[in-house]
């Protein structure tokens, strides 16, 4: 019951916002992988995206916000903390409010992470116990810029047309650490051929 309330909730919100647009009078309703198949493997990995576009997504979300060299990646959250294993690898650089937050850390620095299942700091402790508990597998925080020629080369060889639908995390916040996330955004989904509602996005 919870989560058939959900998807009638979410279905509403995306009527009301014009993402759904005439598929919804007329098709059944559009289908959004959020976080990829974060029910299954660590969200915003690869790993994710892949069953997600194999499933029939009709499209994928993705979160982005900035690195220190202003590399857009995909991640939930502005910090490293719940997700990342940040904690263990780089132990002195955290804000002085305790948290560790992907701004501050450079592309480079956060290839070094390695994702996990959604948890406490430490990582032993998981939000969602149920859900992938693996140790030994490896995710990586990847680019928006990656995860946009993994999406457009699985439509490609499934000859499926699948979207994105991409969150700016807090903008706002960001032009207040000096950096325009929604500039660099859609500079690079120009680039990639993304500048319509009809090209298969929604920012």
């Amino acid at each position: 019951m919870q989560k058939r309330i959900i998807l009638v909730f979410l279905t509403l919100i995306l009527w009301k916002t014009g993402i759904l647009g005439h598929e919804l009078k007329s098709q059944s309703p559009l289908v959004i992988a959020q976080r990829g198949t974060s029910g299954h493997l660590p969200e915003h990995t690869l790993a994710a995206r892949t069953p997600a576009h194999g499933l029939g997504a009709d499209f994928i979300e993705q979160d982005v916000i900035l690195t220190k060299d202003n590399h857009p990646v995909v991640l939930h959250d502005l910090t490293l903390d719940a997700t990342t294993n940040v904690n263990n690898l780089f132990p002195r650089r955290n804000h002085k409010n305790g948290l560790f937050y992907a701004i501050y850390f450079t592309f480079a620095e956060l290839k070094k992470l390695s994702v996990r299942e959604r948890g406490n700091r430490s990582g032993t402790e998981s939000k969602y116990p149920r859900r992938f508990s693996g140790k030994s597998a490896l995710f990586k925080i990847v680019t928006l810029q990656v995860e946009i020629e993994l999406i457009q080369g699985m439509n490609k060889s499934t000859g499926r047309i699948v979207g994105l639908l991409i969150e700016l995390k807090d903008p706002e916040w960001h032009r207040q650490e000096g950096k325009d996330l929604s500039a660099v955004v859609m500079k690079l989904l120009e680039r990639y051929g993304y500048k319509t509602a009809k090209d298969g996005v929604y920012v």
